[in-house]
């Protein structure tokens, strides 16, 4: 597999949907995750990310315009303990509530599937940061249809174990934008994850698509203290 530039990945595709980063910093004593969202309709494109606790959710910008919330309204982001959990939906309680209760990332989303947003069947794409000892790993995951059949899903589990210092991986929902929208094939792409969080974040935010990008969520976790720096953009500010 060859690494790619993440800004190139980023830049050519109007419509990756929500994507997941994680990796590790090109200086080496960081762990890092990005989160961002995207939306085509008014109701997606109408929220923000809000800090809630250690971790982050999506609120309506405007609730007067809010219509839908089963599917746009979650917490992506929530630590448990030295783990950090991200996700595209609301499985992150799932995976919370599952490991909280000593199973595995990929055992406490068994109960799951894909998100019920026929044709779409938009994919479930869940992330997992373990930080331990100064040792870090982590593993992404995806639960999508059988090639929009929804009778049939399929679960991918990729975990990845003393990662290198500058590198990572980045999984997305869908190839571009499409009707339906065509869901993520293949591995999560290795990508480079170059400079400090304020670089990474500029990097991420700048090459998604104007038009469709919503909001980003970085942030950096000191591998020898689990403190962490965090940045949150939204195209609505608050």
């Amino acid at each position: 597999m060859e690494k790619k530039c993440l800004k190139t990945e980023l830049s050519s595709n109007a419509y990756p949907g929500r994507g997941i980063v994680i990796g590790k910093s090109e200086d080496g004593t960081k762990a890092v995750t990005a989160y961002f969202i995207m939306g085509r309709s008014e109701n997606s494109r109408n929220r923000v990310f809000v800090t809630d606790g250690e971790g982050i959710r999506t609120e309506a910008f405007d609730p007067s315009k809010l219509v839908d919330p089963s599917l746009i309204i979650y917490a992506p982001v929530r630590v448990l303990g030295n783990k950090t959990i991200v996700t595209n939906g609301d499985q992150t309680d799932t995976i919370y509530e599952g490991m909280d209760k000593q199973l595995t990332f990929e055992q406490s989303l068994r109960c799951r599937e894909f998100e019920p947003d026929a044709p779409n069947y938009t994919p479930r794409i869940s992330g997992i940061m373990h930080i331990e000892n100064g040792t870090y790993n982590y593993a992404l995951s995806i639960l999508k249809s059988n090639q929009g059949d929804p009778e049939s899903c399929h679960r991918f589990t990729f975990a990845y174990e003393n990662p290198k210092a500058g590198e990572g991986h980045f999984i997305h929902t869908y190839v571009g934008d499409g009707n339906p929208l065509p869901s993520f094939e293949g591995e999560p792409t290795w990508v480079a994850i170059p400079g400090d969080i304020d670089f990474f974040t500029d990097l991420v935010w700048n090459n998604l698509n104007e038009d469709n990008k919503v909001s980003l969520f970085v942030r950096y976790i000191d591998l020898a203290t689990g403190t962490y720096e965090t940045r949150i953009v939204n195209k609505h500010q608050k």
